[in-house]
């Protein structure tokens, strides 16, 4: 199966060379295609996918094609690529056209992640809180900010009930864009007394329930 992989990733930059220098490395099983560390394709298998985007919407509709599954921590996760089947694979012009399409798309949206920051890039925060914070339905900064800690801390307490008032701090931190250690210290002590307040009320309806 490898072989076949290697194969196939062979005959994507030999089709695809107009698009520039293609390169892979693994990932999820699989292997990424990308020009200038903008991935826009995937091989797994043996068999190519295309990264879906807009602009080739009509086409997917015209011809269905299977998703992208692959494993990840043991569970099944689809992938926005659709699979070039061997009818496309005769096709050298729509090949084209649709690898120039998915490149498009990927760019652009790399390009927008770079003007707009990440959950994990503010300070105090990193990937698993990033994680924790999207699973909770805060999937930016501005929802962050809007929520504020406070509010964001609970809904992290629903997911993880061992989160402490470290957190707390640190989501107040990340707002502020400073290192949770450099909260004014009234700051600290307000939330910290709001914490335990919600603490205590939280054991005293769990002895009433």
């Amino acid at each position: 199966m490898k072989d076949m992989s290697y194969q196939r990733i062979h005959e994507s930059r030999e089709y695809l060379s107009e698009l520039g220098t293609i390169r892979h490395r693994t990932l999820f099983g699989g292997y990424s295609l990308s020009v200038d560390d903008t991935v826009f394709a995937m091989v797994a298998k043996g068999e190519l996918y295309l990264r879906a985007c807009e602009q080739s919407a009509e086409y997917r509709a015209q011809h269905p094609a299977p998703l992208l599954t692959m494993m990840k921590r043991g569970r099944p996760v689809v992938l926005n690529y659709y699979r070039v089947d061997d009818s496309l694979w005769q096709d050298r012009d729509t090949l084209m056209k649709l690898s120039t399409w998915s490149l498009a798309a990927a760019w652009k949206e790399k390009m927008q992640r770079l003007c707009k920051p990440r959950l994990k890039d503010l300070p105090n925060l990193n990937f698993q809180l990033e994680m924790l914070l999207w699973e909770a339905g805060v999937t930016d900064v501005l929802t962050l900010k809007k929520l504020g800690a406070k509010a964001c801390w609970v809904r992290l307490r629903t997911l993880n009930t061992h989160l402490g008032v470290n957190v707390l701090l640190a989501l107040e931190g990340a707002i502020e864009g400073m290192h949770q250690a450099a909260l004014p210290a009234q700051q600290r002590q307000a939330l910290t007394t709001w914490f335990t307040e919600f603490e205590a009320e939280h054991r005293k309806h769990q002895r009433t329930t």
